[in-house]
């Protein structure tokens, strides 16, 4: 029972943390805290920049030790992300997760290294990929719509 509770408790802490940092945060159900929405804006100097996007988070039930599933709800460019979806291919969530990484992390340092620094190598929209790749010129400025 007490794994279950420091699990609750660690999900509480990691919300807050999300709040102190000004991030807008609505949650999907009061009583689960399992499942949020965050307000994500596209990080300076790069294509995204001005961009704001609503950020689906799903809490599984063993977090911290497995990691949260990540979506853009609204449309993004990007090689790394499902244009339908919005799911987001990134090792450090998806693979290489540890109990030692928190929300903050996702929205201060992975999702801005991803926008800033995408990998057309592992894409999930190839079409993205390969104009970030074929010309960079173009890809920027298809992105600043979105």
């Amino acid at each position: 029972m007490e794994n279950v509770t420091s699990r609750a408790k660690r999900r509480e802490f990691d919300i807050m943390k999300l709040l102190m940092a000004d991030y807008e945060v609505a949650l999907c159900d009061e009583d689960r805290r399992s499942e949020l929405y965050v307000r994500f804006e596209g990080p300076k100097e790069t294509p995204y920049e001005g961009g704001t996007w609503k950020v689906h988070v799903e809490l599984p039930e063993d977090y911290p030790y497995k990691s949260p599933s990540i979506g853009f709800v609204n449309r993004m460019y990007h090689p790394n992300v499902d244009e339908t979806t919005g799911t987001v291919c990134l090792d450090v969530i998806n693979q290489l997760w540890s109990p030692m990484f928190n929300l903050i992390n996702i929205f201060e340092v992975f999702l801005p290294q991803l926008l800033t620094y995408p990998n057309p190598s592992d894409p999930m929209n190839a079409d993205a990929a390969a104009l970030h790749t074929r010309d960079p010129h173009t890809y920027n400025a298809r992105v600043r719509p979105w």
